[in-house]
């Protein structure tokens, strides 16, 4: 958590101790919650807290004043591993968002431009795993992330692109593992559109 400025996935801790198999993490994480050497938020993939510990995002950097962290890349195309590492801290008041945000994502690739979330924007998330059907979301599959509208029949959950080039990604919750990572509330835009 000092390193990194968040909680690990538990797919971060079974890699830290070199084990391929991440179910005994669980097991283990439950147990020292149950002794109150640690905080488990239910369905959140970073809901670790120490106890006395503030639950908002830690920074490692000395700057922790107002501000949101940029935690790494989002996919807005094929999924792509979200970087658990703060890469920056961006001066704006996560409450100009609605609900507030808790951080932000960098966008990569164009599925979601029809929603105007472009390529290098800066999504604004905050951090939730209650959502409702057609709203735009961070959504973790495995150890890779993407954002895409989420719709919900059942045990089946269709990711759905902003762009018709791109196809959904389909979930079996009953055969895959699915995280929601947070709600999108917001785009920064970090450039331009220039005419040719």
């Amino acid at each position: 958590m000092a390193a990194h400025g968040m909680p690990p996935t538990r797919g971060e801790i079974a890699a830290g101790l070199g084990l391929k198999n991440r179910q005994g993490i669980d097991q283990h994480l439950r147990a020292l919650a149950g002794k109150g050497a640690l905080e488990l938020a239910p369905g959140i993939s970073r809901g670790i807290r120490l106890p006395g510990v503030s639950s908002g995002i830690r920074m490692k950097t000395a700057d922790t004043g107002n501000g949101l962290p940029l935690l790494g890349r989002i996919a807005a195309g094929s999924p792509i591993l979200a970087l658990g590492n703060v890469e920056d801290r961006i001066a704006i008041d996560p409450a100009l968002f609605r609900p507030r945000a808790h951080f932000l994502l960098r966008v990569r690739g164009d599925s979601m431009k029809d929603a105007d979330i472009l390529d290098r924007d800066l999504l604004a998330v905050h951090r939730t795993s209650q959502i409702s059907d057609g709203q735009i979301v961070v959504a973790r599959i495995g150890d890779e992330a993407t954002v895409k509208y989420y719709r919900r029949q059942g045990d089946r959950v269709r990711l759905e692109p902003a762009n018709a080039a791109y196809k959904p990604i389909e979930i079996d919750l009953q055969r895959q593992e699915l995280t929601i990572e947070g709600l999108a509330v917001g785009v920064i835009r970090t450039g331009l559109a220039h005419s040719q």
